[in-house]
């Protein structure tokens, strides 16, 4: 036996039901027993609850990822800038241009070296283990970079 419900629904969500009762070939009062139905299942709350959980937990994982590759890549850049910095002599004026020059021609090869890196999918991301272990601080040149390597 089957008993009747008024329920007030927005004009739009009561377009949503008819238009998918007219698609499916069903009464509208099916397919809001099906939703009614479906949402008081233990087990479509349970798949609900774990669907969430999974996704959550995908997300957790995909940010944790972007903030350590965040991380390495500000550190490589550091520490690339510091020994860069530490190694490299002031030129003389009258050197400056040839040596503009040299450094335009090596910054175009780095960027198709780079280009060819991305498009193979590659990166140095890649090459540094996630597990790194710390070692205590060796003072100032705690990074194993000299001056002149």
């Amino acid at each position: 036996m089957r008993h009747r419900l008024n329920i007030y629904l927005s004009p739009e969500l009561l377009q949503q039901i008819a238009d998918l009762a007219s698609r499916k070939k069903l009464s509208q009062s099916a397919i809001v027993e099906a939703a009614v139905m479906s949402f008081l299942s233990p087990d479509a709350a349970d798949r609900r609850e774990a669907a969430f959980t999974r996704r959550l937990d995908r997300l957790t994982r995909q940010i944790q990822r972007l903030e350590r590759n965040s991380g390495v890549t500000m550190e490589m850049l550091a520490l690339f800038a510091r020994f860069f910095l530490t190694v490299t002599p002031p030129l003389p004026p009258d050197a400056q241009v040839a040596a503009q020059a040299k450094g335009q021609q090596r910054y175009e090869g780095f960027v198709e070296a780079l280009g060819r890196r991305l498009q193979k999918g590659q990166s140095v991301l890649d090459e540094i283990p996630e597990d790194v272990e710390k070692k205590p601080s060796q003072g100032a040149h705690d990074d194993g970079l000299e001056q002149g390597s």
